[in-house]
Parts: structure tokens; C-alpha cells; sequence
């Protein structure tokens, strides 16, 4: 049984989140997305927990209409590192949220902070019968590798429990497979959607061969047992993350390791801090010159939300166009879910809508585009080639990372909430 699955995102509960995160919208967006399973996020929050037991069948089953969650959090340790938790059910949720409050207040963000280590966090996970690994674990702020050379600094006795990597918006398989430590973990791309609208949720997603939609179900496809397994990871492109490259956190100009290093990591022109970048901290960290991909490691493809490939293709500047919801929402109701639409359509099929649309979308298939990398906290932008462009301004992605989709035009940005 093939399945789509995000498996992490938050709760209206947590810091800079959406008020629209709620399990009914959540559910909805997924399933235009053509998303199966949906992390609930959060779920020690007392206030989300409640929640969820509102659309529990039972112990072990949350589900809204064909949308299916699995009950997950992120928690932040001591040293700044955010973890992802897969919990099994209701109960295990609130043993683990008992185990938790001793550490920390769990109802003040839908992501705690707790007074412990990576290692402690995981004896906990493994206490309660969770699955943990890294969240987002390449990026310069509040990740493993920000402040840990290796899995082992990170979580001491307990190494051998980590059931995951999260690849995060900045990185991707060939980035994490020039790492040898982490050639046996499942690698996992998930959105970390503050907003459900359709270019957040499910922005990155993986596909899973698992037996049964539940948490023992996914559980065998991330520990690869039985024949199951991740089949197909789906995600940006690496440049597009905000700290791709090394960069000033104030006017972002971009730098070279060495001449950074020769610079004491401030920056030439303006003195600000110069922000070490992830590739960069690959190559740091790598064992190998080119990724070196085990044969359990599945394909990484590199996608975008298909309203903005359709904003690209049209030379719009704006996802919240006509044009753009338009075409968007006509592709959808042919093909029954975006990614349906990004993945399987058949490229023939496509030519009832504008053809720029069609060959943006066959030139994303192909990966023919062209990056321009991120850095020092500002996202990269991706251009298509010159071929493809309908005006010497059109063809690119530049749009707020917070802009909703021309589902939600109307909804205001994020930080209006």
C-alpha cells in the first residue's frame, strides 16, 4: 500500500503559527494535496491533545473524512536541538506528555523547550514507544548538526534508537548520504507547515510502501522492516533554503568558506554576522566527495507548490492571481490532488490548461531550472530557463515563504495572526 505522508507540522498552538492550523483545515488541505497521512503536531500541548481526542475513532485511530494523522511532536533539548516524535496513540501521547512536564511547561508553545539532553529525550521516546530522530538536522539554528559533529555527541548511549533522519528544507539526500554515519537511517522530508494552505502543507512529503494506515504501518516502512520502506522522498531543491550558503545575517551577502573563516565570520561590508551555510557544514562533516547512496535510499525529487510553478510559467508576481487560482484549482479537480497533477499526469494530459504551464511542469520533472542559492536567513529563488521565461521579469520564484495559496487568497499572511 503506497502512501503520501507528512509527518511533521504544528498546531495553531505553536509559536508563529497559523490560526487556521486546526485538524478539519488541515484535513481538507491534505487531501487536495493528495496527502494520506497528516501529522497532527504538538500532541503533548494540553490544548491540541483535547483537540485531537475530538476526532479520535479510538485509542490508536485519528482520522477527518479520508485524511488520516499520526500523533506527533517537536521538542527543543537543553542545547538548542529540535527532535521529532512519532507517538504511537492518545495514551502513549499523554504518558509522554507526563514524562515531559517535568522538564519543562509544555502548555506555553505547541513545541516545548525541556531541561534535557538529546539523549534524554530519547530514552523517553524509547520509554513511551516513540519513534525520534532529528529535526530539519542541517540547518544553522536549532538543529543537530548546528551543534553536534555527529549522532553519537548528540544522543550518548541511545544512538542506536534514532529511527530517522529529517532532511529539512535546506538539505536533501545527496547533501545527508556524503555523511557515512548516516547511510542506515531512513531519510524523511517533511514540511514543518505553520500554515495548512497547500504551498506549506506538504511543500516536502515522502511517499511510503507500508502495510496498513496507522502508526505500526509507518513504523515498518521507516525501520525498513517486512519489505516496507520510504520509496520516494519529494522536496525543494536545497538552494532554496534560506541558509543554503554562507551568508551576512544583515545585508546577505554571500562568502566563501575559507575567505568567511579568513574574515572571523563578519562580514566585509557590513560588519554582521556572517551565518555558516549548510552546504558548507556538509562539507565539514562529509566522509565521502560524492554521496554515496545505500540501496535502501529511495529517489529525492525536486518539486515546488504547484501554484508556483503556475505563477512562474505565467510571469506572475503573485500566487493570489486569477490566472494562477484558475489554473490551479481547473488542474486539480482533473486530476484529483496536486500531486497527483506534479507526479503522475500524464504531460498530454495537461493541455487543456495555458502551455507555459505545461512545459514549467515538464521542466520541473526534468530538473531543468536554474538555483540561485540561499543565505544568511534569506531564501533562494529558482528561475526557468530562458526558453521557458515570457518576459525578461517573469519565469522566477521570488513569493513571501508565508504567502497563502490562491485557495486561501483572502486568509492573511501569517503574522497577521
Amino acid at each position: 500500500m503506497l502512501i503520501n505522508a507528512d509527518l511533521h507540522l504544528h498546531s495553531k498552538y505553536s509559536m508563529a503559527c497559523s490560526n487556521k492550523m486546526e485538524l478539519p483545515v488541515m484535513a481538507r488541505e491534505a487531501a487536495k494535496k493528495g496527502i494520506n497521512l497528516v501529522a497532527t503536531g504538538d500532541c503533548i500541548h494540553p490544548g491540541w491533545l483535547s483537540e485531537i481526542k475530538e476526532y479520535a475513532q479510538d485509542d490508536e485511530t485519528v482520522g477527518i473524512d479520508n485524511t488520516s494523522f499520526i500523533l506527533t511532536t517537536e521538542i527543543e533539548d537543553r542545547n538548542r536541538v529540535h527532535h521529532l516524535l512519532l507517538v504511537p496513540s492518545i495514551s502513549k501521547a499523554e504518558e509522554l506528555a507526563e514524562k515531559m512536564s517535568s522538564y519543562g511547561d509544555l502548555a506555553i508553545d505547541g513545541r516545548p523547550t525541556v531541561k534535557l539532553d538529546g539523549c534524554q529525550v530519547a530514552e523517553i521516546a524509547a520509554d513511551t514507544g516513540a519513534l525520534i530522530g532529528p529535526c530539519h538536522a542541517f540547518t544553522p539554528w536549532t538543529a543537530m548538526y548546528a551543534y553536534h559533529d555527529s549522532l553519537k555527541s548528540c544522543y550518548g548511549d541511545m544512538t542506536d534508537s534514532i529511527a530517522f533522519l529529517e532532511l529539512g528544507l535546506s538539505a536533501d539526500s545527496d547533501y545527508a548520504d556524503r555523511i557515512e554515519e548516516l547511510q542506515d537511517l531512513t531519510f524523511l522530508s517533511n514540511s514543518d507547515a505553520h500554515s495548512p494552505w497547500s504551498n506549506k502543507l506538504a511543500r516536502e512529503f515522502n511517499r511510503l510502501e507500508v502495510p496498513e494506515m496507522s502508526f505500526e504501518g509507518v513504523e515498518k516502512a521507516i525501520l525498513r522492516k517486512e519489505g516496507y520502506g520510504c520509496v520516494l522522498n519529494v522536496g525543494f531543491f536545497p538552494q532554496e533554503g534560506k541558509y543554503n550558503e554562507s551568508a551576512c545575517i544583515k545585508c546577505y551577502r554571500h562568502y566563501p568558506m575559507e575567505e568567511a573563516m579568513n574574515l572571523n565570520w563578519n562580514c566585509r561590508v557590513c560588519g554582521g554576522q556572517i551565518k555558516k551555510g549548510v552546504a558548507d557544514r556538509v562539507n565539514e562533516l562529509a566522509n565521502y566527495e560524492a554521496p554515496q547512496h545505500p540501496s535502501h535510499r529511495p529517489d529525492y525529487l525536486h518539486l515546488i507548490p504547484l501554484a508556483e510553478i503556475i505563477m512562474m510559467a505565467l510571469g506572475h508576481a503573485s500566487i493570489n492571481t486569477k490566472g494562477v487560482s484558475n489554473a490551479w484549482k481547473a488542474l486539480v479537480e482533473r486530476f484529483g490532488s496536486e500531486t497527483a497533477v506534479l507526479l503522475e499526469a500524464d504531460i498530454s494530459q495537461l493541455d487543456f490548461v495555458d502551455p507555459r504551464i505545461v512545459r514549467s511542469i515538464e521542466a520541473f520533472r526534468n530538473e531543468d531550472v536554474i538555483l540561485h542559492p540561499g543565505g544568511g536567513g534569506k531564501y533562494g529563488w529558482i528561475e526557468l530557463p530562458d526558453n521557458l521565461k515570457t518576459n525578461t521579469k517573469s519565469g522566477s520564484r521570488k513569493v513571501d515563504p508565508d504567502d497563502p495559496t490562491p485557495e486561501a487568497k483572502n486568509q492573511k499572511s501569517l503574522f497577521d495572526f
